[in-house]
């Protein structure tokens, strides 16, 4: 059952992975921060590409659960979906920034240290 588990959830960071690899995607979820988008209005915000293009950028996105889809009527409007990105970053990000943080912290401490170090050696 854990093991099950573990390959849903693996598959799924690999879809999110794979999903923020592209320039364009990650332009489309920059567009999504300040609020829902139409199809429409994210193919006139991207007009060096056709609609078949953003349709196949956002069918990504959606498959990596970044991008909500709701339909109103015949509009499409697009929700950033920012829990995934959010469960990235404690993962991976968070732990290594809090690693870094501790690191540089005791760096810190160690150079704090040898001016006392320093002065006592001249002293001698």
């Amino acid at each position: 059952m854990l093991y099950t588990y573990n390959m849903i959830h693996d598959d799924l960071d690999d879809a999110i992975f794979r999903a923020l690899g592209h320039r364009t995607r990650r332009q489309l979820l920059d567009d999504l921060k300040a609020g829902p988008l139409t199809t429409g209005v994210l193919c006139e915000l991207h007009p060096e590409l056709d609609r078949c293009t953003v349709m196949q950028h956002l069918a990504v996105l959606t498959d990596a659960d970044l991008v909500i889809p709701e339909r109103k009527g015949r509009e499409r409007w697009n929700h950033l979906n920012i829990i995934p990105i959010q469960q990235i970053h404690e993962r991976w990000i968070g732990a290594f920034a809090r690693y870094t943080a501790d690191k540089v912290g005791h760096l810190e401490q160690s150079l704090a240290a040898t001016p006392r170090l320093l002065s006592k050696a001249h002293s001698e």
